[in-house]
C-alpha cells in the first residue's frame, strides 16, 4: 500500500517487491504438492502434513510457515489449518478452486516474464499465444486449469438472461467451453455452436461431455476471423478474448459477432478491465503487462473503449453486469 502522507520515505516497499515473485510460487509448491488438500480434512502437524503429501520437512516447514505469514494458513500450536480464503478457493476438489492459473506460474507464466526487460525494449513478445501454432499448445493445457475462474460467473450471467424457449448461443474463443457450458445448463432449450482452434476444439468437446451436453453443442474449428459464426444467434460470448485480440482484431471480431446475432440479440464481453485513466485496477494493468509479454498486439481495455467499438459496430445499450469475477460483464444489444 502507498506510505501516508506525512510518513517518512521508506524503502521497505521495494524490499517486497525485491521478492514479489514468491507468493505465487509457494502457492504454486503448495498446490502441487496437494497441502491445501491434505487440510481439507482437518488441522495436522508438521509431520502429518509431509505423511500425506511426500514431501520433505524443510521444504514444508517453510512454506507452511510462509502462508501462515501471508493467511492463506492459520496455525495454532504445533497444528496448521486452512484460512477461509484457502478453504473456498485452494482444495482442488472443491468447484471454486482457483489454483489452476497459479499451477502455470513457473513453467508456463513465468519464464515469458523472465524476458520483460528485451520485450520492453523490442515491443516483441517474447512468446505469442495468440497464435495458432504456440497458442494451441498453450491453451490446450490451460483451459481447463481456468474454468473455475469463469463458470460461476458464466451461471451468474445465465440467470440474468434468464432463456426462455429454443435459443442459439455463439460461443467465441470456447476454450473449455464453460461459457456455453454454463448457459446450456440454465435451459434445455438452449444450443451452443462452440468456435476455437483446430488444436482447442478437442479440449472444449471432452468438457462438453463430461457434462452431458454434446448433443447440444456445434464445435466450429477456425481463426476468429475467419470461422463460420452461422446467423441468427440470441446471445454470443466473448470470454476473455480481446485482450489476447488487440484493438483492431477486436473491432473486426465484434463487427462479424454483430452480423451473426439475431435482432435483439445479446453480446456478453468478459474482461479484465481497466479505468478510462488506466491508473487502476491493478490486476488490469498487470494483465497489460501479461499481453506485452505473450500476444503481438494484446492489451487491457476500458470500459469506454469496449462500448466504444459496439457501437461502431452497431450496437446499442452497452451496459455492464456486475459479478462476482475480476471485472464486470460488458453487455451490449443489437436493434
Amino acid at each position: 500500500m502507498p506510505a501516508e502522507v506525512g510518513a517518512p520515505v521508506t524503502p521497505e516497499r521495494i524490499y517486497q517487491f525485491a521478492f514479489g515473485y514468491a507468493p505465487p510460487l509457494v502457492l504454486e509448491a503448495a498446490i502441487r504438492h496437494h497441502v491445501f488438500d491434505a487440510l481439507e480434512s482437518g488441522p495436522k502437524s508438521l509431520s502429518e502434513i509431509q505423511a500425506a503429501t511426500g514431501a520433505s520437512a524443510r521444504g514444508l516447514s517453510a512454506i507452511l510457515n510462509f502462508l501462515v505469514g501471508f493467511d492463506f494458513l492459520r496455525r495454532e500450536g504445533e497444528k496448521f489449518s486452512l484460512a477461509p480464503e484457502s478453504a473456498a478457493f485452494l482444495v482442488s476438489t472443491k468447484p471454486g478452486f482457483q489454483g489452476g492459473l497459479i499451477r502455470h506460474t513457473s513453467e508456463q507464466l513465468l519464464p515469458n516474464w523472465l524476458q520483460l526487460n528485451e520485450v520492453v525494449a523490442t515491443g516483441r513478445p517474447a512468446k505469442s499465444v495468440n497464435q495458432q501454432g504456440p497458442g494451441s499448445e498453450f491453451f490446450q493445457q490451460f483451459v481447463n486449469d481456468i474454468f473455475p475462474m469463469s463458470y460461476s460467473v458464466a451461471q451468474e450471467l445465465a440467470r440474468h438472461l434468464a432463456l426462455a424457449g429454443p435459443a442459439s448461443v455463439l460461443d467465441l474463443a470456447a476454450g473449455s467451453g464453460v461459457w456455453g457450458i454454463a448457459l446450456a445448463q440454465s435451459s434445455d432449450e438452449v444450443r451452443v455452436t462452440a468456435v476455437d482452434w483446430p488444436g482447442v476444439i478437442p479440449v472444449t468437446q471432452k468438457t462438453v461431455a463430461r457434462f452431458g451436453l454434446t448433443q447440444r453443442f456445434t464445435f466450429q474449428e477456425g481463426d476468429l476471423l475467419e470461422a463460420d459464426f452461422g446467423r441468427g444467434h440470441n446471445v454470443a460470448t466473448l470470454g476473455h478474448i480481446l485482450h489476447s485480440e488487440g484493438a483492431e482484431r477486436s473491432k473486426a471480431l465484434l463487427n462479424k459477432t454483430f452480423a451473426a446475432l439475431a435482432s435483439g440479440g445479446t453480446i456478453a464481453i468478459a474482461e479484465f478491465l481497466v479505468n478510462a485513466e488506466r491508473t487502476g485496477p491493478l490486476n488490469g494493468l498487470t494483465f497489460a503487462l501479461n499481453m506485452l509479454v505473450n500476444t503481438d498486439c494484446g492489451d487491457t481495455f476500458s470500459f469506454e473503449e469496449i462500448s466504444g467499438w459496439l457501437a461502431e459496430a452497431g450496437f446499442t445499450d452497452a451496459r455492464t453486469l456486475a459479478t462476482h469475477g475480476p471485472s464486470p460483464l460488458i453487455l451490449a444489444t443489437k436493434p
